[in-house]
């Protein structure tokens, strides 16, 4: 049984954190070199940019005047055949017309403004579109560093931890610890490992999302994110809603579709105003007779149901659009306080824990081993210590990038630059 015992240990204590889960080595990237880079490469940004640039092309199409239309007749007579009767009637002739529909004053001019609207929100969608991204490739860079922080965390940890276990052992071997102790230290170690596991897993999935979003190719050399640090927040909770309607890209797509909304209002208004339509015809008879010269002005009385139906339908859409907006506004302003609050109770958290709880542990944890180291103390008591210095480490950093991604969040929600 001991001889087993020590093959055991020998065999977790040779399996240290392989060299590929140090994480990957070179110069960092800072975050803002990422998001210029998915701004300028990413292609749902590129389609929705289009989409917007094909929108401004819409206004000229419908402040243009209808296409004129251009008529050759031919009116025979005393037979089905062209140019009978051309020569011995005045009533056979070739005509030759042109006319042109002629839309109520303004009404090209709303449906104009209309277009540019939409043109105006379909850049206000590109916009959020473009900030949705962004955001992603922060949160996504701040787990990787993180995860990176952690990953140093738990190597660190496992260095201090095998000595103890070398030390358990060998005491052990002299009759003087305990089995049980050892084993409890050697568990420790295996869930070390397999936490390095499970954060090269994740990290390996965000680095294929972040490559996604920069459009680079899943084969390219992995993103090493900068070490994260605390980001003050300089912006009271009163200063960061004032910016909400100003800068917020969500409240800025519902202001967007009101104004779109009250243009097609305007724009349906004017329909019940009749339009024109303008022609003239020349029609040339045989030689002897007088030729014709027709001039024609035909009105078109729009019906008063149709008309008032899609003015019905213009404010309804317009009501709903400002319900909408007043909605968003209300949602991303709790969002923003939400927001704040995690900010302020995370750098709290944090002084607390770089004043109070990791220097303390760490003392507890050097008092507990050099007891131990004397032979004074069992080794539960050195383990348990170990354990609770990593485990404020651990929620240190997770505190930390609480922290960096409210703030992150916070900048999506007022278009400020706090970090």
């Amino acid at each position: 049984m001991k001889v087993a015992f020590y093959w055991t240990a020998a065999l977790v204590m040779a399996t240290g954190i392989p060299a590929h889960a140090q994480g990957p080595t070179g110069m960092p990237t800072p975050l803002a070199t990422l998001i210029l880079e998915a701004q300028s490469n990413n292609t749902q940004i590129s389609a929705a940019d289009h989409a917007w640039k094909a929108a401004t092309h819409v206004a000229q199409q419908v402040t243009t005047l209808p296409d004129p239309q251009f008529t050759i007749q031919s009116y025979s007579v005393g037979s089905p055949k062209p140019f009978a009767g051309f020569s011995n009637s005045d009533f056979a002739y070739i005509g030759f017309g042109a006319s042109q529909d002629l839309p109520y004053a303004g009404k090209l001019h709303l449906k104009g403004e209309a277009a540019n609207r939409d043109a105006d929100m379909q850049q206000a969608q590109s916009d959020l579109l473009r900030t949705s991204i962004t955001e992603q490739v922060k949160l996504l860079y701040l787990r990787l560093a993180y995860l990176e922080a952690t990953l140093s965390i738990l190597g660190r940890n496992d260095a201090v931890l095998k000595p103890l276990i070398e030390t358990g052992l060998s005491r052990y071997s002299l009759g003087q610890g305990s089995q049980a102790d050892v084993l409890k230290a050697q568990i420790e170690h295996t869930k070390i490992l397999r936490e390095v596991t499970i954060h090269h897993q994740e990290m390996g999935q965000l680095q294929a999302s972040l490559k996604q979003l920069l459009h680079r190719s899943q084969t390219s050399a992995d993103t090493i994110p900068e070490p994260l640090s605390l980001s003050p927040l300089r912006y009271t909770a009163e200063e960061l809603q004032a910016l909400v309607a100003a800068h917020n890209p969500s409240v800025a797509v519902d202001s967007a579709d009101i104004e779109k909304q009250d243009a097609q209002l305007k724009s349906a208004q004017r329909e019940s105003k009749p339009d024109f339509n303008v022609g003239y015809t020349f029609q040339q008879t045989g030689a002897g007779y007088r030729d014709y010269y027709m001039l024609t002005l035909n009105m078109r009385l729009p019906r008063r149901k149709r008309v008032e139906a899609g003015v019905a339908q213009a404010a309804e859409s317009l009501e709903r659009s400002k319900q909408e907006l007043d909605s968003q506004v209300q949602q991303q302003l709790a969002e923003v306080q939400k927001q704040y609050i995690a900010v302020t109770d995370t750098a709290e958290l944090l002084k607390e824990y770089q004043d109070g709880l990791l220097p303390q542990s760490q003392a507890a944890f050097r008092a507990e081993q050099a007891t131990y180291q004397s032979g004074k103390e069992a080794f539960a008591p050195v383990l348990s210590s170990l354990l609770d210095a990593l485990t404020f480490e651990h929620d240190s950093q997770q505190a930390l990038l609480d922290h960096e991604t409210a703030l992150a969040r916070l900048e999506t929600l007022t278009g400020a630059q706090l970090r």
